[in-house]
Parts: structure tokens; sequence; C-alpha cells
């Protein structure tokens, strides 16, 4: 789903959001409604990709917890009503890549410290569960995050890597990388809500809006 650079969003007077945000939001992006049911389109897609490939995700922390979370939920009520059980795995990692709104130069990798433990038994896992890597990650900007992620992964030389996103940003360095999957295609601004954060805060927002200025002052660093 593509949101024009135009686009005026929503009142905020409409939906209903914590009290302790007021006037710090410029509009509703994306309700959270059309979220959850995108979501679910989007792994009904994953699921008739996968063939006989069970799952194991990697979940991008922290803002990609609730977009993981209910991806995978929709996944497990699709595998419960067919006629094939899909095996699903979950770790964790967690990428620093901001500081207040700005990107910053370095980026840095936290945990995953389960995944060395594939290192030389890739094909063990091959032969028993015909390993699938998925990568849940909450927002794609320029692609530089994850082309650094992805390096790291392929290290252990799963079978296959796929990367699902919740949001692609179009942006004024585009580097060509496109998730395999994604939910929206976004203008250049920055968002919080759905576990979206800006330092720490917004997370507890269930729709994706846009910060204004007073937010993003209240609450920097």
């Amino acid at each position: 789903i593509q949101i024009s650079d135009n686009w005026p969003g929503y009142s905020l007077d409409l939906f209903t959001y914590p009290q302790h945000y007021y006037g710090d939001l410029e509009y509703v992006l994306i309700p959270h409604g059309i979220i959850v049911d995108r979501t679910e389109r989007l792994a009904k897609d994953i699921v008739q990709d996968i063939g006989d490939n069970d799952i194991v995700v990697l979940c991008v922390l922290k803002g990609g917890y609730k977009f993981c979370a209910d991806l995978v939920e929709h996944i497990k009520n699709l595998s419960r009503n067919s006629e094939r059980f899909i095996s699903m795995k979950v770790d964790f990692v967690r990428l620093k890549s901001y500081h207040n709104d700005q990107s910053m130069q370095d980026m840095q990798i936290m945990g995953g410290d389960d995944l060395s433990k594939l290192t030389g038994k890739v094909s063990f896992f091959c032969v028993l569960l015909t390993l699938f890597f998925m990568f849940c990650k909450d927002i794609v900007g320029t692609g530089r995050t994850m082309k650094v992620l992805l390096n790291t992964i392929e290290k252990y030389k799963p079978k296959m890597i796929k990367v699902a996103s919740l949001l692609v940003k179009r942006t004024s360095r585009p580097d060509g990388y496109r998730p395999d999957y994604y939910g929206f295609e976004i203008p250049d601004l920055f968002v919080v809500g759905y576990a979206l954060d800006y330092n720490e805060h917004f997370r507890d927002l269930n729709h994706i809006c846009v910060i204004n200025d007073h937010g993003k002052t209240k609450y920097r660093v």
C-alpha cells in the first residue's frame, strides 16, 4: 500500500490515544486497524510462498516487536486452519541507528547470541527443518541498516533469507533495496507508534503517527 507525499493523514480527534501525548503529534498516518489488516495479508502471502519450509523468525528490537508478534500470530492462525503445520522459532536482535530523529553513521547490533549456535550446524537444521529465515523489521529507510544486518546473518549460511518490514520509506537516498514483504510505503517522515519510538517514548501508541516539533523538543535527549 503506497501512501502519497500529499496524504494529509487522519485528524487526531477521530481516534483515542494516550493523553500524555496530547500536543505532541501532527496526525495519524496509519490507524491501528489498517495495520492489523495489512499484517494479516502479509502473513497470508508468506504462508503461500514458503512451501514446505519451516520458519526461524529473527525479530529486530525494539521497534519491530509488535509487528513481529502480530505477524507471527497471523501465521500461526493460518497454520492451524491449514493441512500443513508450520513450525516457527523466534530469536531477537537489537539495532541502534538513531539519536533523537537523526540517523547515525555507525550502527550497533546487539543480541542474537543464539545465532552463533547455527555456525557449522545449518545443514543439520536444513535436513530436519528445511530452514527458512525471515527478518521482521519495523521500517526500512535507506536500506543501510538492513544491509549491515543481512551481511552479519549471511555468515551463518541459512538456506534462505527473507525480509518482512511493516514500513518502507521513500527517501532522497535510495539504494535500490526493497524487502521481500512490506506493508506500507510512506513519505520520508519521522513516525512513531505501534512500537516505533522517539527516544523510548510513543511505543504505547497503537496508531502510526507523525510527531510534531513540540514532541521532538519535549522528548529530546
